[in-house]
């Protein structure tokens, strides 16, 4: 492993391209694009507020920027750097913005779902949805970028339109039969449309693409209900994580429960390797030494021990008077490979469950320390990651676990992990700094992490004359946009 030295960054907003050369993150207004094998400043683009979001076009040729509070969005392009499309929802506000599948459109939502805007980069043109509803997932692309779901609430009810999106066309309108509708999403083959309920409702409805609704699955009454889902890759099983601390498996041919899985306080079983985190304990530091020496020498170390059952699970009790109260299935997630499945059980904050999807049953648990913060799969292999709000980087697969400190001078607690498209590298997002982990060195990017102090000055450089320049870089970006609203 190679790690990088720290970059700025703000609001963890940072993100991979989809093809994976370029590296985005937003510095208070500023974007700056990075080659990722070097991490040399390639684009630095200067916004007219602060970024409160940035996504990648899905052909990796364009990038926008959300600023919420102006109700602005700016797109900026790699390949033409001197152009320039601002997009302004006016009065009606921004809540939410997201690319079409084709790159070529962007979806914007206004304040209080008043209404879906689409915006066309090509022909300029502006068209309009209404009803959108405001729940925790509204709108679904089918993969492959053909069909659009979006949940809409009309007289008192909930409804499902579907669009296509290659003409922004309705397809199909039909009424849900949930009281509340809190969510919905496509299974990977775009097939099926898998519809929920708040969590006072344990529903979950499965739609054809036509309407027709396929089954209808409820596993309690009277009870809180489901609190995540997730398909698998291959759309054969689909992992709904309840209140109740358990995951139903439905299979995709009679859609009915397969597998319950159970998170209990005691592990024990023979086919179980329990992995738990160890800390080596280190003195006080004393007053009068510096931040990054108290870092450096202070910080307790931690290793992996393999425990033997039966295995003590610890647990937090909720509090009853709380709303949204952290038990139940918090996150749930299927590798690449649809071999191995984790979850994390809210009450069990410090505590990994992986699943052996093949038997249907707990292959390993890990227990770390300190409660779990991010955790995501290898796009590319059956391993994953996790973090637990520390210096350290946490790592998982079929052959072990293991624990690296990141070596960087000073404080640097990773809060979010992100995988590069292809799982090379991993980008550790702090409070508001970043790192990239190179798993597999290779001569360039082992020469960028010995040369960090040279991009290190390009980017002070870059910023300061970016800063000098801010005036004219905003009137000659302000005419530009101006002639591009009167076009629309």
């Amino acid at each position: 492993m190679n790690f990088s030295e720290l970059f700025r960054q703000s609001g963890q907003l940072c993100i991979f391209s989809p093809d994976g050369k370029f590296l985005a993150s937003a510095v208070d207004y500023r974007l700056v694009i990075r080659d990722v094998e070097t991490l040399q400043i390639q684009h630095l683009f200067s916004c007219l507020d602060e970024i409160q979001s940035i996504q990648w076009s899905g052909d990796s040729q364009f990038i926008l920027c959300g600023m919420f509070k102006r109700g602005m969005v700016q797109v900026w392009s790699l390949e033409v750097p001197d152009w320039h499309c601002k997009i302004d929802e006016g009065s009606a506000g921004l809540c939410s913005v997201v690319w079409g599948p084709d790159s070529r459109h962007i979806l914007t939502t206004a304040d209080f779902h008043l209404r879906v805007t689409v915006w066309s980069l090509v022909t300029k043109s502006v068209s309009y949805i209404r009803y959108p509803k405001q729940c925790s997932k509204g709108l679904d692309f089918s993969r492959g970028g053909k069909y659009m779901a979006l949940a809409e609430r009309r007289d008192c009810k909930d409804h499902i339109s579907i669009f296509s999106c290659q003409s922004w066309s309705l397809i199909r309108h039909f009424e849900s039969e949930t009281d509340d509708l809190a969510g919905l999403e496509w299974s990977p083959d775009a097939r099926v449309l898998c519809v929920w309920d708040s969590c006072l409702t344990y529903k979950v409805l499965l739609y054809s693409l036509d309407g027709r609704c396929l089954s209808r699955f409820s596993a309690y009454d009277l009870a809180l209900g489901v609190k995540t889902l997730s398909w698998s890759p291959s759309s054969q099983f689909l992992a709904v994580g309840s209140y109740d601390e358990k995951i139903r498996l439905l299979n995709h041919i009679t859609w009915k429960t397969v597998a319950t899985l159970s998170h209990p306080e005691i592990i024990d079983g023979k086919n179980i390797v329990v992995y738990k985190e160890s800390e080596t304990r280190t003195p006080s530091a004393p007053d009068d030494l510096s931040r990054s020496t108290t870092a450096a020498l202070f910080t307790p170390q931690s290793k992996y021990e393999v425990a033997a059952c039966p295995v003590q699970v610890p647990v937090t009790k909720p509090a009853p008077n709380k709303a949204n109260p952290k038990i139940g299935i918090g996150s749930l997630a299927f590798s690449h490979d649809n071999k191995y499945m984790f979850s994390r059980n809210d009450n069990m904050p410090c505590v990994l469950w992986i699943w052996d999807v093949r038997r249907l049953g707990l292959c390993a648990v890990l227990i770390q320390a300190n409660p779990i913060k991010s955790v995501s799969w290898d796009p590319s292999r059956p391993r994953l990651a996790l973090s637990t709000a520390n210096n350290k980087l946490f790592m998982w697969s079929s052959n072990g676990s293991l624990s690296v400190e990141i070596p960087v001078e000073g404080t640097f607690m990773i809060h979010h992990l992100l995988w590069h498209p292809e799982g090379d590298s991993i980008l550790l997002i702090g409070k508001e700094q970043m790192c990239v982990c190179f798993l597999a060195p290779t001569e360039v990017n082992v020469s960028a992490v010995h040369n960090t102090s040279t991009i290190n000055n390009t980017e002070e450089k870059s910023y300061n004359s970016n800063k000098n320049d801010k005036n004219s870089i905003t009137v000659e970006y302000l005419k530009s946009s101006h002639d591009s609203n009167n076009n629309e």
